[in-house]
């Protein structure tokens, strides 16, 4: 419940936003897959390489490793390294450092 005010029923609704995202973040992961290997099948044209848009820049050779792998099988292992480095940050945030000497 909210005073009635824009900022309290704004603040309302990002807490409520925060919370289904955090226990459907499934749904998420699920579809951001699905929605880049749609992109691929429905893409103009035969082209060999087709720039899929990357969120952790890996610094490879784009064109090469895709003409290698094949583009499904690419943005597939891409999705499931920034699933992986994603979960690795989680595991180091979470470690304290402890002085041993």
């Amino acid at each position: 419940m909210t005073c009635g005010s824009s900022r309290c029923k704004e603040e309302w609704h990002r807490k409520k936003c925060a919370q289904w995202n955090r226990k459907n973040a499934e749904y998420f992961r699920s579809n951001y897959l699905q929605k880049k290997l749609d992109t691929l099948s429905h893409a103009k044209g035969s082209a060999r390489f087709f720039p899929v848009r990357s969120r952790s820049p890996s610094g490879l050779p784009r064109e090469k490793v895709q003409e290698v792998m094949g583009l499904k099988a690419f943005v597939i292992i891409e999705y499931l390294a920034q699933l992986l480095l994603r979960r690795f940050q989680e595991v180091i945030r979470v470690k304290v450092p402890v002085r041993t000497g």
